[in-house]
């Protein structure tokens, strides 16, 4: 059973690794530049990674948890990698948790976060975040 995390307790350590699909595949927006004015030290690494680009077993010893941001389909992948690195908490971001890597999560007793942006709990929630936090607020979906 995974142990129980809230988004305080992932988001009260400070260095951590983003895990993304490969240095090729285009993203919306840059967390990193969001998380390091917030005081976050973020490695930015890669599932499917070219032969000079960071992996998650290159951070393993520098970083105390990852947000897992890669499509749904290789979000197993990442955790999986994750896990045999041995990072110690995991957060899968919105969109991109399936139910398999939530159960590898609860298999191995690792902390995760799942269902939920991590900019959207990262203070202070800025831009857009804050506009959608209200919203999941009122509506009761904001997690601890």
């Amino acid at each position: 059973m995974a142990t129980s995390m809230t988004t305080t307790d992932f988001l009260s350590h400070k260095k951590l690794a983003l895990v993304r699909l490969s240095a090729q595949t285009p993203v919306l927006g840059d967390m990193t530049k969001e998380l390091g004015p917030k005081g976050y030290e973020v490695s930015v690494v890669y599932l499917k990674a070219g032969e000079s680009d960071p992996t998650i077993s290159s951070v393993k010893d520098r970083v105390e948890g990852a947000i897992i941001a890669v499509p749904k389909s290789e979000c197993a992948a990442a955790v999986s990698e994750a896990l045999e690195a041995g990072i110690p908490r995991l957060w899968l971001q919105s969109g991109c948790d399936s139910k398999e890597a939530i159960a590898l999560c609860e298999k191995a007793g690792v902390p995760v976060v799942h269902g939920a942006c991590v900019l959207m709990y990262a203070q202070p929630v800025q831009s857009i975040h804050r506009f959608h936090r209200a919203i999941w607020k009122l509506c009761g979906l904001l997690q601890d």
